[in-house]
């Protein structure tokens, strides 16, 4: 049983960081539909990825090997294109597991920063290779991910989230419940 106006673990791990003030419940909760689309857009990009039997192969119709081929000499960074041609499957694989760690780290809201930041970078690359001849720009959407990743590169999981909870643990000092 708890006094009136005392916080619980499961308070802590619910609320914003210390500091980062009250304020309205839509503000503070502004981030999780973006945790949401990108985690799951991702979580399902690399899963596609890996269950295509196409995708992961060097060459063929839907390879990464003649995507990579095809987007070499429109590309912003061609040296990134070759290096990914040295291997085109383990450079599949490596992108797909990739979009599957950041996918569950966001949702999970696990190492959420370290995440999203995987997930800008992926994006990141995709723009400056596979997306940067698309014109207009705004067509592109690897540009509008890379953008989208920025907030919860900054900001993390404050709330709903095992970083929150793994917050709240050490601040207790104790063993999760």
């Amino acid at each position: 049983m708890r006094a009136h106006g005392t916080r619980t673990d499961r308070d802590t791990a619910l609320s914003p960081p210390a500091g980062a003030g009250s304020g309205a419940p839509a503000a503070r909760y502004a981030l999780i539909p973006l945790r949401i689309f990108l985690g799951v857009t991702f979580l399902y990009a690399g899963l596609d990825k890996l269950t295509d039997g196409a995708f992961a192969k060097d060459a063929g119709a839907g390879s990464v090997g003649d995507m990579m081929r095809a987007v070499r000499d429109s590309s912003a960074l061609p040296a990134l294109v070759d290096l990914a041609l040295r291997h085109p499957p383990g450079f599949g694989h490596a992108i797909a597991l990739g979009e599957v760690a950041v996918g569950v780290g966001t949702l999970l809201g696990l190492l959420a920063r370290l995440a999203a930041l995987g997930g800008a970078l992926i994006s990141l690359s995709l723009w400056l290779t596979v997306s940067w001849a698309t014109d207009p720009y705004y067509y592109g959407n690897d540009l509008v991910y890379l953008v989208a990743w920025l907030p919860l590169v900054l900001a993390g999981a404050p709330l709903l989230s095992l970083d929150a909870v793994l917050r709240a643990r050490r601040r207790r000092g104790g063993a999760l419940p």
